[in-house]
């Protein structure tokens, strides 16, 4: 059985290669080619990653932390851009980003690998982008190379995660309130497993596929059902599902959360597909802390 798990992902195309046809025989095409993804290479051992695929056009590459992955994508960006043009065409990349399941297989697979490839086919050349899911990862100084607004324009037909544009201090980081709680926690329990939403996992991920970080066996589940944010002081149950999530927090009652989101201000349970009332093994607890 091979390895799943939530990786952040880079797809990096060269562009504008196809307006070397015709200008230079096929094999010095490719080599022209070849220079950029060479330099993308480098760039990928030089901040961490590991090299997923590569084709006469692209390559793909996996790495620990979004952090590295968008100091990268920014990286390649300028060293691709800083080669001279080759017979009157200067090459650039497009670049996705996307933070998600992967399948450790040969060769890989799996949603998160599928998701960056499409930002990367819908980036303009020259152009980095990165979804919400690896944009959320990131740390202050990090979050400078994201946008400071993601665009639904940009998102993906499908996909409920805006899109940002990388590149060098685009962002500008809002500061939080002064009296926010920058230390508080949101503890999650589901069977015997325990998590943490801090500030160092900003997100959770939930759903029946086993590249989440909790995974729901119950059917009723989606494969990539809701996720938790936490944003500022605040911890958000975010639903993307076809099933819907039902919410039970101490003192308020139940609610019903389908495509849209709800604050977690309390102690409380998630049944993903089903009522938090259920005696159900699947239920998720949650409690600020």
């Amino acid at each position: 059985m091979t390895e799943r798990k939530n990786t952040c992902i880079l797809v990096a195309e060269v562009a504008g290669s196809e307006r070397l046809i015709g200008r230079l025989r096929a094999e010095e095409a490719q080599h022209a080619v070849d220079r950029c993804l060479n330099r993308i290479d480098r760039v990928i051992e030089s901040n961490g990653g590991a090299r997923l695929t590569r084709d006469p056009q692209g390559l793909s590459a996996g790495f620990e932390r979004c952090d590295a992955a968008v100091l990268a994508a920014c990286e390649m960006l300028e060293r691709v851009a800083s080669l001279p043009p080759m017979s009157g065409v200067q090459l650039s990349t497009r670049i996705g980003v996307h933070y998600g399941p992967l399948e450790a297989s040969r060769p890989p697979y799996g949603d998160g690998l599928t998701v960056a490839r499409r930002l990367a086919a819908s980036a303009k050349p020259g152009q980095a982008l990165a979804s919400g899911a690896a944009v959320m990862l990131l740390s202050t100084p990090a979050r400078h190379f994201a946008g400071t607004e993601g665009s639904r324009s940009l998102a993906l037909e499908g996909m409920d995660w805006p899109v940002y544009e990388l590149g060098h201090k685009l962002g500008n980081i809002t500061p939080l309130p002064p009296n926010s709680k920058l230390l508080q926690q949101l503890h999650i329990r589901h069977q015997n497993e325990r998590l943490m939403v801090d500030e160092q996992r900003p997100v959770l991920l939930l759903g029946r596929e086993h590249g989440n970080d909790v995974v729901i066996i119950d059917p009723r589940a989606s494969r990539q059902h809701a996720r938790i944010e936490r944003r500022g002081a605040g911890f958000y149950l975010i639903d993307q599902s076809s099933n819907g999530t039902y919410v039970a927090i101490e003192g308020q009652g139940e609610k019903f959360v389908k495509q849209s989101e709800t604050l977690l201000n309390g102690p409380g349970r998630l049944g993903c597909g089903f009522s938090a009332a259920e005696v159900e093994r699947d239920l998720v607890f949650f409690e600020l802390q």
